[in-house]
């Protein structure tokens, strides 16, 4: 088996069980505990896996040679029972990825110290290595995740900011979220829009 995908996965896994507590958390800070009563919040990978995001889509883009990508089952949120809305609604769809983009810059800096500041013997390329793979995967996954397509956190932020007569027709595209973003996909769209923001993000990381 490639070394590559021993380093990725874990890594994949890792970044987006951590998107998903994220979310779980922040959401029974302001008084929503579904997550935690249905066992979600955990860092245990198990009760995290989706078949599609978690096991296909990541096997596609190994075999297809593609950035490794993939998602996890999403945390259960019950909106009713959050305190202090719009602004609980808000900081609960961010969280995610903003705690992915905090992962990857916490790898830059491990990076950073890695290459800029030990001396080249204790430069341990494995290391590099995956700190680089960090950067790359969970920048991936900070941009998949804010762009505005229903189920998507972009698009519940941009429910909360919407006027109401906006977000009323916004909120028709959802039944179609899934199939927009597989379109996107298969016809290499998202690899177009997404790609170019992940390179340049970190470009000003590293």
């Amino acid at each position: 088996m490639d070394l590559s995908l021993l380093i990725e996965l874990p890594l994949l896994f890792f970044s987006i069980i951590c998107h998903e507590y994220s979310h779980g958390a922040v959401a029974e800070k302001f008084g929503d505990d579904t997550a935690r009563v249905m066992g979600r919040l955990t860092f245990n990978p198990l009760p995290h896996i989706d078949p599609m995001g978690t096991i296909f889509l990541p096997l596609m883009c190994f075999l297809t040679n593609a950035p490794l990508f993939g998602w996890a089952k999403p945390v259960p949120v019950n909106p009713s029972r959050l305190d202090r809305q719009p602004l609980s609604l808000f900081l609960v769809s961010a969280i995610g990825p903003m705690t992915n983009l905090f992962l990857a810059a916490a790898a830059a800096l491990g990076l950073a110290v890695t290459v800029r500041w030990l001396p080249a013997p204790w430069q341990d390329p494995l290391l590099i290595r995956v700190f680089n793979y960090t950067i790359i995967i969970n920048l991936y996954l900070t941009v998949f995740n804010l762009m505005p397509i229903p189920p998507l956190d972009g698009s519940k932020v941009l429910e909360v900011v919407l006027p109401p007569l906006w977000r009323q027709q916004y909120e028709r595209l959802a039944p179609h979220g899934f199939l927009i973003i597989l379109l996107l996909m298969m016809t290499g769209i998202f690899g177009r829009i997404v790609t170019p923001i992940v390179y340049l993000l970190y470009r000003l990381l590293v």
